[in-house]
């Protein structure tokens, strides 16, 4: 079968950075006891009354086609909230409802990019980001974020790339670093989309994780509304990672263009989940807080646990789920170093070069099982670094 170039270059001909989850897997599947701590799903299940909502929905008739924008409740309820939390006012026009956070940032490079033009990303990355600009058939071009600056972008950085490009895609809080964009960081990047006419995808699906500061999206920025799209979610906020409910915002104009993607492609969401995902919603900020606080707690145990030794530098997460740790004092790479904790303390991490270059000599943990097995294997890291170093 021929198959076309786009498909097949999806990943840019090498590996899509989840080795090591996979070997994990493997060895689970073969009977061994492995530590995971890779990958950002939470350790608690979807609440029960989330749950009794989608019952209750599909009982009631929610099964068939629905919307495909999305149902009028759940696209009203997004705006309401992204206008209480953004100050930026917003309808239901602006809102479309998609088969998660993936399909939404699939939607808007598909939106933003024709054949052959450029998009930047920042490096460090969610694993998913340059395969998904070429397989709209854009060109990803990564923009680093040093480790000494917090992997906070700088404006020389991004101006210096942004000649010919099309579209910048950012993340705060940000998957892997836990780094949060102030309103410094996130004005030299609205510098910059506008000095270059850029669209900006804002994946902001940890908005309600944030640890240290405040979570703003540059889409409230001066100038910023009608050149954004803002990647939403339930996954994160409200532990329901498998219903596959999240949003595209952005401009009425551009998602009357974007809702004609989403009839040719997955045809709605199920209005089962949708109706749960309304329900999550009606619990309030105070239930997304419960969702995110053993994160906090978690990210509390690993700094004291760290404390005191030179093997491991914790580069101070101020949002998300995740921990990177700067384990370059070992002598190893992060691909090395996560292999050898596999292979001999059966605890799994991702290695930062799963996420750029810009990680490389790092790990990235993902703080997702509970709070006593969660510290232990924190130490037992730095135990293992120590000797290392």
């Amino acid at each position: 079968m021929r198959l076309s170039n786009t498909i097949t270059t999806i990943t840019g001909g090498g590996s899509d950075g989840w080795d090591l989850f996979i070997k994990a897997r493997k060895m689970i599947s073969e009977g061994h006891d492995i530590t995971e701590l890779t990958i950002g799903e939470h350790d608690i299940k979807t609440d029960t009354r989330i749950l009794e909502a989608m019952h209750t929905a599909a009982l009631g008739g929610a099964t068939g086609y629905a919307m495909v924008p999305g149902i009028d409740d759940l696209r009203n309820a997004v705006a309401t909230r992204l206008a209480a939390r953004t100050g930026v006012p917003t309808t239901l026009d602006n809102v479309l409802i998609t088969a998660g956070g993936q399909a939404a940032l699939f939607a808007a490079f598909r939106a933003a990019l024709d054949e052959g033009d450029t998009a930047l990303y920042i490096n460090p990355y969610y694993a998913t980001y340059p395969g998904t600009i070429r397989s709209v058939g854009g060109v990803p071009k990564a923009v680093t974020a040093e480790a000494d600056n917090g992997f906070l972008p700088t404006f020389e950085a991004l101006d210096a790339a942004a000649a010919g490009a099309k579209a910048l895609l950012i993340n705060s809080p940000n998957n892997p670093t836990g780094a949060v964009y102030g309103r410094d960081t996130l004005e030299a990047i609205a510098a910059v989309a506008i000095k270059h006419d850029l669209i900006v995808i804002s994946d902001e699906v940890y908005d309600t994780q944030v640890w240290e500061g405040e979570h703003i999206s540059i889409r409230s920025l001066e100038g910023m509304n009608e050149r954004t799209f803002v990647v939403g979610s339930m996954s994160k906020s409200h532990a329901m990672t498998g219903s596959r409910v999240g949003w595209l915002v952005g401009p009425d104009e551009a998602m009357s263009h974007v809702l004609n993607l989403l009839t040719n492609t997955n045809y709605g969401v199920a209005g089962f989940t949708q109706r749960a995902a309304l329900f999550a919603l009606g619990l309030g900020e105070a239930f997304e807080d419960e969702i995110g606080a053993p994160f906090q707690r978690r990210r509390a145990l690993a700094q004291k646990a760290l404390e005191g030794q030179n093997a491991i530098r914790l580069s101070q997460p101020s949002g998300a789920m995740y921990l990177m740790l700067d384990i370059r004092a070992t002598g190893l790479s992060g691909d090395d170093f996560a292999d050898k904790l596999l292979m001999e303390r059966h605890i799994a991490v991702m290695p930062g070069e799963s996420f750029g270059d810009a990680a490389a000599g790092h790990v990235r943990i993902a703080m997702t099982i509970p709070d006593a097995p969660f510290e232990a294997a924190i130490k037992e890291i730095a135990a293992f670094a120590a000797n290392l170093a």
